[in-house]
């Protein structure tokens, strides 16, 4: 992929770099798309063990050794796959949960309370339930014995859980998703807490004082400004074999890590510069100039998009499925089964996914709101927070992760522990599925109230539409405001503009246009830019805008004088104009518009003051503009929506 342009059919964008202000959307896409992959390796895993249990077990439990000088580090696969690779999942984590408190809807704090305390209560919740069972239910079991395995209870599997999201509620909003995720976060970070102290072995504190140290120097690199992964890799390395020596599961190195890893969008002026350092390469491409150029590109992402662009399809196609295959494998037989479902460890792992996950998840989003008279509300409808509360009932990475720890010398525990899990995530995901068809079955405005609701959404625009200044086509009183950043030289743009013609043909939309000129990588786009601004002093911005995109090959300055001819304007003062750059001043009002606004190339689409992401095709345009107009309808006409329900 270059880095001034990418195309990719309506997906295509020409860039100041690649796009580091994708927010949880492209989270969920990817642990959607990686799904599959997980639920192939769990179906491998039960098929090899029941085929042969001996080969299972003899292949994860082979020694693997790392020897340097006199030291050694010596671990069965399974634990290297655990506690190894298992790092960099939690670093995902961390790092996600980073972005979104950066970018993010929780940029906003006051936001993140709600879904905080849901994922609080929805880990609370469930190891109660558990718990209750074990003590209730377990005089046949060696006195409760399985009360040690609270903990696999309370985790959900955010890979899994997105990804049958994505198969069971068919036409979900996205907002949804990105609520389920926000408590997902919460979920994962308290589980990690959990296992560095409940689940660890005996603490070391020597090992323990060093890792923070350690730590602390990693902090230090970047306050200091370091940017060589190098340094960060060989500190990161060492604090995790420092957690091991300690007792700690070493797994938490990965989300601490993760958790320092800012996200932001870099400086307009940051990518201008570093397009400036691969023009010198085009005229001297040497080898220094290579190195050069390419860590001006790097440097101008920030550290979270960097790893998680490194780390998260590992993560979510190889490390996550590679888990799955050496912790899913059990023996299931009759005897089996008739054993484990008499269980209190299967039976309360069941009970607290499957009951205590959506009444944690609905009910503290049914409490904040009563509580508060209205004022915190879910960012999503009814039916998008119970769904979101039965999909969190599939627990696996952790929860097994957990049941390893907490069984780690009682394999029919294990097994038992296992069973549960894997029962929980078919039975959460059928009551998922029962949520979101009975929502499909609803009237059109009461299906979009119960999944979308009516908060008002953070606003990325900045500034807002405003009709005395932007370049407005459709009715002032239209529901939905469609605004794009543009550029006339940009390729994209061109492909972009049948879409945005026929949506145009809706009568409640309006469109606006922004300049974005390209200049480092368009050389024509700012004149032309100027233009469009000399024939709207002239009352012609539309009929301009229509045959800049129309002839963006034919874009110098005869060119543009003849567009002026054509479209009758005064050519002597549109040719002042131009040549003083008196609308320079107006252009540059939108590049600060969309420095503010985050956007990093054209077209980029904005709906209703929300960045769309994604292609830019009409089908995905209509489905995004029929969304943000439901819910402008919920949110700004309570007695039109209560007369048509």
């Amino acid at each position: 992929m270059g880095w001034a342009a990418v195309a990719d059919g309506a997906t295509g964008r020409t860039l100041w770099r690649r796009d580091v202000t994708a927010p949880l959307r492209a989270f969920v896409r990817t642990e959607a798309g990686s799904a599959g992959v997980l639920v192939a390796a769990i179906v491998v895993a039960l098929v090899w063990a029941n085929v042969d249990l001996s080969s299972y077990d003899r292949i994860w439990s082979t020694t693997l050794s790392v020897r340097l000088g006199g030291a050694e580090l010596a671990l069965d696969l399974r634990t290297w796959v655990n506690s190894g690779l298992m790092t960099l999942f939690f670093l995902v984590v961390g790092l996600e949960a980073r972005r979104e408190l950066d970018l993010g809807d929780l940029r906003d704090r006051r936001r993140f309370l709600l879904p905080g305390l849901a994922g609080v209560l929805g880990m609370i919740i469930p190891v109660a339930i558990y718990l209750a069972v074990n003590a209730f239910a377990g005089a046949g079991h060696a006195g409760g014995a399985g009360l040690v395995g609270w903990g696999v209870a309370m985790s959900t599997d955010t890979a899994l859980a997105l990804g049958l999201l994505a198969l069971l509620g068919r036409g979900v909003p996205d907002q949804v998703r990105v609520f389920l995720l926000t408590v997902f976060v919460v979920d994962d970070l308290i589980a990690l807490v959990v296992i560095a102290t409940a689940y660890s072995e005996a603490i070391a504190f020597t090992p323990l004082l060093f890792a923070v140290v350690v730590f602390a120097g990693i902090l230090g690199l970047r306050a200091l400004g370091v940017r060589r992964a190098a340094a960060y890799a060989a500190l990161g390395i060492l604090l995790w074999l420092c957690l091991m020596e300690s007792g700690v599961d070493p797994v938490v190195a990965g989300l601490a890590i993760g958790l320092t890893a800012t996200a932001y969008t870099p400086a307009r002026t940051a990518l201008e510069a570093a397009s400036g350092l691969f023009k010198l390469f085009r005229e001297q491409p040497t080898a220094e100039l290579a190195r050069t150029a390419s860590l001006g590109l790097t440097q101008t992402l920030s550290p979270n998009d960097r790893l998680q662009r490194l780390y998260h399809p590992w993560s979510s196609y190889l490390i996550v499925p590679l888990f799955g295959l050496a912790n899913a494998g059990i023996a299931i037989d009759g005897s089996f089964l008739a054993r484990a479902f008499t269980s209190p460890i299967t039976l309360g792992i069941i009970a607290g996914y499957v009951i205590g996950k959506p009444i944690a998840v609905a009910g503290t989003s049914w409490l904040v709101s009563a509580l508060s008279g209205g004022r915190i509300r879910p960012a999503v409808g009814w039916a998008g927070v119970l769904g979101s509360g039965t999909i969190a009932g599939i627990g696996f990475t952790v929860a097994l992760l957990i049941a390893s720890l907490a069984f780690e010398d009682r394999p029919d525990e294990l097994a038992e522990a296992k069973i549960g899990v894997l029962s929980a995530a078919v039975l959460a995901s059928t009551l998922t599925w029962l949520v979101y068809r009975m929502t499909a079955l609803l009237p059109k405005h009461r299906r979009a109230r119960a999944l979308l609701g009516d908060v008002e959404q953070l606003v990325d625009l900045i500034p807002a539409v405003d009709e005395e200044r932007d370049h407005v086509r459709g009715a002032a009183t239209a529901s939905v405001t469609v605004v794009e950043y543009g550029d006339f030289q940009c390729p994209y743009c061109g492909q972009a503009e049948p879409a945005v013609r026929e949506l145009l043909a809706d009568a409640d939309l309006q469109y606006v246009w922004r300049h974005l000129p390209l200049g480092d990588v368009h050389p024509l786009a700012q004149l032309a830019a100027e233009a469009s601004e000399a024939a709207a002093a002239q009352g012609g911005f539309w009929a301009m805008h229509d045959l800049l995109l129309a002839h963006q090959d034919e874009l110098r300055p005869a060119d543009l004088l003849r567009y002026a001819d054509q479209l009758g304007l005064d050519s002597e003062r549109f040719h002042e104009d131009l040549m003083r750059h008196v609308h320079e001043p107006r252009v540059a009002q939108d590049l600060e518009s969309a420095d503010l606004s985050g956007v990093s190339g054209t077209p980029t689409f904005f709906i209703n003051g929300r960045r769309h992401y994604g292609a830019y095709d009409i089908t995905t345009l209509t489905a995004a503009v029929r969304e943000a107009r439901a819910r402008a309808l919920l949110q700004t006409h309570p007695a039109r929506r209560r007369r048509s329900e």
